[in-house]
C-alpha cells in the first residue's frame, strides 16, 4: 500500500464523520439553511487564502525545480480553479472578495490553518503535502459519495457546489498530487513519514472541526 493511502485508511473514520455531519447531510437533501451555507463560502474563502499561502511556504522549502514547479501548479489551482463557483455564490449575495478580506477566520478556522502553515514552516515537501492534502482528497470522497446516493442534489441550489467534486479535472489533480505527495514520501526516512501520517490525521479532523463550525451562521455578514 502506497505512503498516501496508508494516511488516507487512517483518517477514513473522520472523513466518515464529515460525511455524517450535519451541515453535509442537510446540503445533501437540501434543507441546509442558506444561511449557514453563505456562512461556509464566505469561511472558505478566507481559509483559501491562507491555504495557497502553504504552498508559498512549500515553494520556499523545494530543492529541486520539479517541486518548485508542482508547488507553483497547486497555487495556480487553488487560484484560479477553486475561486469559480464559490464566486458565482458570491456576486448571487452582492458579496465582494473585498468585503470578505475584511472578516476574521472563525476560531475553528483559524486553529486549521495555522496547523497547515506550522507544518509548511517547519517541515519539507513532504510535511506540506500531509498538511494539504486532506482538504482536496476529503472533498472528492465526500462528494462523490453524496452525490451517488443522493443524485437529485446536482438539481437543488447545491448543485453547483457539489459538482465541482465529482468533474474528472478534480479526479486528476487528486491523483497527480497524490503522486507527487508519495515520491515526496518514499524519499524521508520511517519516523518522518509517520509523523506526516499524523500531520495529515490532524489536518482531517480540522475538516471535521469546519464542517460542524459552518453548520451555525456568521453573524457578521
Amino acid at each position: 500500500m502506497q505512503i498516501v493511502q496508508q494516511w488516507i485508511e487512517k483518517s477514513l473514520p473522520v472523513w466518515q464523520e464529515c460525511l455524517d455531519s450535519a451541515f453535509v447531510t442537510r446540503l445533501e437533501n437540501d434543507t441546509l439553511d442558506e444561511m449557514a451555507f453563505k456562512g461556509y463560502i464566505v469561511e472558505d474563502s478566507l481559509y483559501l487564502r491562507e491555504y495557497a499561502k502553504v504552498f508559498a511556504w512549500a515553494m520556499t522549502k523545494a530543492q529541486s525545480m520539479q517541486q518548485l514547479g508542482v508547488f507553483y501548479s497547486m497555487l495556480a489551482f487553488v487560484n484560479e480553479s477553486e475561486d469559480a463557483t464559490r464566486r458565482q455564490y458570491l456576486r448571487r449575495w452582492h458579496l465582494s472578495q473585498q468585503q470578505i478580506e475584511l472578516l476574521p477566520l472563525r476560531r475553528e478556522n483559524q486553529a486549521y490553518v495555522d496547523a497547515m502553515t506550522a507544518a509548511a514552516k517547519q517541515g519539507g515537501a513532504a510535511e506540506c503535502m500531509a498538511a494539504v492534502l486532506p482538504c482536496l482528497l476529503s472533498y472528492g470522497w465526500i462528494f462523490k459519495r453524496v452525490a451517488a446516493r443522493t443524485p437529485q442534489v446536482l438539481a437543488t441550489r447545491y448543485g453547483p457546489f457539489v459538482r465541482d467534486y465529482m468533474d474528472k479535472r478534480y479526479e486528476s489533480i487528486c491523483q497527480s498530487w497524490c503522486a507527487f505527495a508519495n515520491q515526496e514520501a518514499e524519499r524521508i526516512d520511517a519516523k518522518r513519514q509517520n509523523a506526516c501520517g499524523e500531520i495529515f490525521l490532524c489536518c482531517s479532523r480540522h475538516e471535521l472541526n469546519f464542517w460542524q463550525m459552518a453548520l451555525e451562521p456568521r453573524s457578521d455578514i
